[in-house]
């Protein structure tokens, strides 16, 4: 194999290493108790920066909480991005970090799952993209 073929090689790899691999959209929903309302949102005003630091290390990207109130009852809407290869992996990895389970102990009981999150022992249900666009 000629030098400039193995460096051909090499710059071909490198290129490919660095080529964005489209995230995996996720997005989902649960309810929001009215009297838990104001320490949720001050929580989220104030979150913790080893909360924010193992999402980012889980390969969770452009994470976002949307609140709306439909019919008098209230709803979280979550959307993130997730760049990694082993999803599974990364929410274990999350689910086992200590300071995000104390945190999950502050914010899962303003939480209000829907029914068939709650049917399954979760907070979130699980939402189905009908559309995106760049």
């Amino acid at each position: 194999m000629t030098k400039k073929y193995q460096l051909f090689l090499i710059l071909i790899m490198l290129l490919s290493a660095c080529t964005d691999r489209q995230p995996k959209r996720y997005a989902s929903v649960t309810g929001l108790k009215k009297e838990k309302m104001a320490y949720y949102r001050s929580l989220h005003a104030h979150a913790w920066p080893g909360v924010l630091a193992r999402i980012s290390a889980c390969n969770i990207r452009n994470y976002s909480i949307y609140f709306k109130e439909i019919d008098s009852n209230y709803y979280l809407f979550s959307y993130f991005e997730y760049t990694g290869q082993d999803f599974d992996g990364d929410m274990k990895k999350m689910a086992a970090d200590s300071l995000t389970r104390k945190w999950w102990k502050e914010t899962d009981p303003c939480q209000q799952p829907l029914p068939d999150a709650a049917a399954k022992g979760q907070i979130w249900s699980d939402a189905e993209e009908l559309f995106h666009t760049d």
